[in-house]
């Protein structure tokens, strides 16, 4: 992920979680957390465990989230040199004539955090929302105009899937594909995701819509989809995986000649202790090396589509 497209899901985080933009640059953005985001990214359990208990008002913290740390300090250098601030004499105070000048000014340090990739802040924000983003429920919307309600559309349902796809060895490389399934129709489609993203979606009810009936089941798209991508995988070149398996080997050869003399002339006593630090240095190699393809879910949902709208299949995209 780039810059841009780092700040754009941060802010659709912020934006979702209903916290209060209090300043936004281009390299940053300073927010006052809601309540929501406060318990995902603050760690403050026993502060939440005493508000609930309490009925106290709950004061959420305020986070600086830079995006971009070298285009912050070129803004805050060009906003100080265009704005420089007037000296203001020291005001009287009762604790100034005692103790001598005290700045009436106290500097609140706000917390900063660097969200490039990689960082542990924005990996936080990851899980948070793939741990709430698992599953969706989706409708098209059905506005109407000024002067007319919105018209009676049948909808269709899809189930889409985004799958992550694993290839491991001392290597890795990730692929990331998006299926959708039409439970009316029984139409298969990928890039589904990205089709999404062209359609405008609410998570309420739209007005004046019905649902048609589905012909399909969740298990049958499922199974279609899981399918689809074991044959597009297996279609794939698998050289990467012997060369892994030679590698494994070659690391297996090494080590076992290197115990094998250990063990010849090692005292009796000795010889289990090496034997299992033997055993458990294979198993950190087989780990390691050893080439494996895994599948997993990133999330899912069902979209219901104005029928006779579906997204354009890969031939007429």
């Amino acid at each position: 992920m780039n810059t841009k497209q780092i700040q754009k899901y941060v802010m659709r985080y912020l934006e979702a979680t209903e916290c209060q933009i209090i300043e936004k640059g281009r390299s940053y953005v300073t927010v006052k957390l809601s309540p929501e985001a406060d318990k995902d990214l603050t760690g403050r359990s026993y502060y939440w465990s005493f508000v609930e208990r309490t009925g106290a008002e709950p004061e959420t913290m305020t986070f600086q989230f830079v995006f971009d740390p070298e285009g912050l300090k070129n803004e805050t250098d060009a906003e100080s040199a265009s704005s420089p601030q007037p000296s203001t004499p020291p005001q009287d105070s009762i604790l100034g004539r005692y103790f001598g000048h005290v700045s009436a000014q106290t500097v609140r340090r706000l917390p900063q955090d660097i969200l490039t990739y990689g960082s542990r802040r924005l990996e936080q924000i990851f899980n948070v929302v793939r741990g709430k983003g698992k599953f969706v429920r989706l409708f098209e919307e059905n506005r109407g105009t000024a002067n007319r309600r919105p018209q009676a559309v049948g909808y269709t349902s899809w189930f889409g899937v985004n799958f992550k796809v694993e290839f491991t060895c001392d290597l890795k490389r990730d692929e990331y594909h998006s299926f959708g399934f039409n439970l009316c129709s029984g139409e298969f489609m990928e890039h589904f995701h990205e089709q999404m993203e062209n359609v405008k979606l609410t998570p309420l009810l739209p007005t004046n819509i019905h649902l048609l009936p589905t012909r399909h089941t969740v298990a049958k798209a499922v199974s279609t989809m899981e399918n689809h991508l074991e044959k597009k995988i297996k279609r794939y070149d698998h050289s990467w995986a012997d060369e892994a398996s030679e590698r494994l080997q070659e690391e297996l050869d090494r080590i076992k000649h290197y115990y094998e003399e250990l063990l010849q002339t090692a005292e009796p006593e000795k010889k289990p202790e090496m034997e299992q630090e033997y055993r458990g240095r294979q198993q950190e190699l087989e780990w390691q090396y050893k080439p494996r393809i895994v599948v997993s879910v990133m999330n899912c949902g069902l979209f219901h589509l104005k029928d006779g709208k579906a997204p354009l299949s890969d031939e007429n995209r």
